[in-house]
């Protein structure tokens, strides 16, 4: 079985949306990455850190997942990332009530001896230096390298994140990221521009309005389910990461071809995630529920047309 090496916050979330609101419940990049990759026949392990205040049932819930929680530090007296927001009517726009740090102010990733060797390396939302350090750790190259990041560091980090990025094969950024790191609009300048810094494949995440995969001259666009109901969008692209790399993890293949699949089923996990408040709907979530939809994802997207 392929190994899949996840870096990321796991972390407390309290969240605020036009449809009801939350006390801390579990969030985080890693734990929405890990829970979307445990849907494939994958091993999978997170690097991260956490307070002893973290409920055990969370750290349950991972490793009913086949998750390994031991590059998973807890440090003793400490508090976990907690982090507060409330989005805006449509969704797309939210504003950040609240973040605490805590114990990832201090966090040095160690990853588990095991996953030295790690087939794909899924790096998560985190400070450009730690995601760098796990790649120093890395004893075999290798197959693929994912990295996904967003505008925070972008301002007050760039020249650690263009450091990362150079080293990497996949970045994962939505639209808005894409045209500030690149300073382009279009979105096809933006990519051409960002893989010159580094990567060999573009992702460009467009919430709603689905997902774009640029490499070389060839451009990939997939969907977003349309969906009744959007409850809350956190995690959602930490969920299609997840998916993105769990898929390629477990096919063992990772031509660009083979890329629009993972994709698809990226797109076709968040349409899950964001159906409730933060994971609730990913751990409720099963497989049968998951084949139904990429069935719909195959209605909406193919057809058949004369030239």
């Amino acid at each position: 079985m392929n190994k899949l090496l996840i870096v990321g916050t796991v972390a407390f979330d309290a969240i605020e949306t036009p449809f009801g609101k939350t006390d801390k419940i579990l969030g985080g990049a890693a734990t929405y990455i890990g829970l979307s990759a445990s849907f494939f026949n994958v091993q999978s392990a997170i690097v991260s850190v956490i307070g002893d205040d973290f409920p055990q049932e969370y750290l349950n819930l991972l490793t009913s997942r086949n998750i390994d929680i031991s590059g998973l530090e807890i440090v003793k007296g400490g508090k976990t990332f907690f982090w507060s927001g409330r989005y805006h009517n449509d969704l797309n726009s939210r504003d950040t009530l609240d973040t605490q740090l805590n114990v990832l102010a201090d966090f040095q990733p160690k990853v588990p001896q095991d996953y030295k060797n790690a087939d794909i390396v899924m790096l998560g939302n985190l400070h450009p230096l730690v995601q760098s350090s796990v790649l120093d750790q890395m004893e075999t190259q290798p197959k693929l390298t994912v990295l996904d990041t967003m505008n925070f560091w972008m301002d007050c980090a760039l020249p650690e994140l263009l450091d990362v990025i150079k080293r990497v094969d996949v970045i994962t950024i939505n639209d808005e990221e894409a045209r500030q790191l690149s300073g382009e609009y279009s979105l096809v300048k933006a990519a051409a521009k960002i893989h010159t810094m580094g990567p060999k494949y573009v992702v460009i995440k467009k919430g709603e309005h689905g997902a774009l995969i640029f490499h070389n001259k060839e451009v990939f666009f997939a969907p977003a389910l349309p969906l009744e109901e959007v409850f809350d969008p956190t995690g959602a692209g930490d969920t299609f990461a997840g998916g993105f790399a769990g898929y390629l993890t477990q096919s063992e293949n990772i031509s660009f071809e083979n890329m629009k699949n993972a994709i698809i089923q990226g797109s076709n996990l968040a349409s899950f995630c964001v159906e409730k408040f933060g994971t609730e709907r990913m751990v409720d979530l099963d497989k049968t529920e998951v084949v139904s939809r990429l069935q719909q994802f195959k209605s909406l997207t193919q057809f058949d047309i004369e030239l």
